[in-house]
């Protein structure tokens, strides 16, 4: 049986979560992929005194960041939207140490239902590879969808 007690935190339920680009909000977002953290595993076949082969795992070589995929409302205003100006500054920034200086720190932060932060991923050299609208049709009366491909070189969990 469980202690009493142990299970006194609510769930952390995902409702409100936004994008911060170098400690600034730039977007509220709808849907969030590749918050995946994770150990690579190196696996040894060893044989014991007895003749019996047995496995041992242990950390093995770092795992690749995975891209963080991000889904939002379509900003109104492209000009002003922070996400699209910082798109086309990668985009017509050229080469080498241009786009370079164009990488950006930032966090998708979680809130709970009283926008109390609860989570926190930290993305380091970030940078945004693909920026993608949803299937437009006249039958819908919904908002447009944005997908965002953040390509990251670090990402940590914080909180």
């Amino acid at each position: 049986m469980p202690q009493a007690g142990l299970f006194r935190n609510d769930p952390m339920i995902a409702m409100n979560f936004f994008l911060e680009i170098d400690g600034e909000v730039v977007s509220a977002l709808m849907s969030v992929g590749g918050l995946d953290i994770e150990l690579g595993v190196m696996k040894v076949t060893q044989t014991g005194p007895d003749g019996k082969k047995q496995q041992v795992k242990s950390i093995g070589q770092v795992v690749e960041t995975p891209d963080i995929q991000l889904t939002r409302v379509a900003s109104s205003d492209m000009a002003q939207d922070p996400l699209w100006q910082w798109f086309n500054d990668i985009r017509t920034a050229g080469l080498g140490s241009d786009r370079a200086a164009k990488r950006k720190n930032g966090s998708v932060v979680i809130y709970d239902s009283a926008y109390t932060e609860v989570s926190r991923f930290n993305f380091f050299n970030g940078w945004p590879s693909k920026i993608g609208t949803d299937q437009l049709s006249v039958d819908g009366g919904e908002a447009i969808k944005e997908t965002i491909t953040l390509v990251v070189e670090r990402l940590e969990r914080v909180k």
